[in-house]
């Protein structure tokens, strides 16, 4: 299964997480505060972080904006506070998804099953079919899981190359946003509209000159974002 390193400077959360995730045949490595997961993040293979947001020395909002830096491995943020501003910020310093405490077991170990599922096919091959899709001068090879814009490589999260996958491939049709989250988490669309709106916000600044007057991903007001045939 995967390497994952859990983050939180509550160690009875940390072995509790380990519990879960352990019996469903997870490694798991462990930090108490934002300077440890990056220390470990850079010694080891891990697949996937789970951090807290309040933690001492060096919180989980700043370790996040430091890993993004590097790093596009799935991140969820863990944290007690369920405001929707917070997840949004979350959302916004480049996490992937966001869990608060308290916590379902089963819910943790799904949420971590989708976000490794993403990250592994991000970094796979498949050659089977047509794979590479053009818009323009973007184009998407799924088979080396390549973005360019430009003839320039561009790194998405896992989040954000499922997203504009679907869209690209998908030319012209408009996605709602609950049939965007669906189709991405694989979950019932409650309250999605800001964590698609954040991560289309993502994408945009990464493959459009100017992220204000999208080329490719455009709004269809009302209704959900498309990705049109000629760009």
């Amino acid at each position: 299964m995967a390497n994952i390193l859990v983050c939180d400077d509550d160690k009875e959360i940390v072995d509790a997480i380990e519990i879960y995730l352990s019996q469903d045949g997870h490694k798991i490595f462990k930090a108490y505060n934002g300077e440890q997961a990056i220390e470990k993040l850079n010694q080891g293979d891990i697949q996937l972080l789970i951090m807290d947001i309040m933690m001492p020395r060096l919180d989980g909002i700043r370790a996040t904006l430091k890993i993004r830096e590097y790093s596009s491995i799935p991140i969820i943020i863990l944290s007690a506070k369920s405001e929707d501003s917070d997840k949004i910020l979350g959302l916004n310093i480049g996490a992937d998804d966001y869990i608060t405490k308290p916590f379902n077991p089963l819910e943790l170990v799904a949420r971590v099953k989708s976000n490794l599922r993403r990250y592994t096919s991000l970094g796979s091959i498949n050659g089977n079919g047509k794979y590479i899709y053009q818009v323009g001068d973007l184009i998407v090879n799924d088979e080396t899981k390549n973005v360019s814009v430009d003839g320039e490589s561009v790194k998405l999260t896992p989040i954000e190359y499922s997203i504009l996958l679907l869209l690209i491939k998908n030319q012209g049709r408009v996605f709602a946003i609950n049939q965007t989250y669906e189709n991405i988490w694989n979950e019932e669309a409650i309250g999605a509209d800001n964590t698609v709106a954040v991560h289309i916000r993502h994408i945009r600044e990464k493959i459009e000159i100017n992220p204000k007057e999208p080329r490719y991903i455009k709004v269809v007001w009302g209704v959900g974002y498309k990705i049109d045939k000629q760009a």
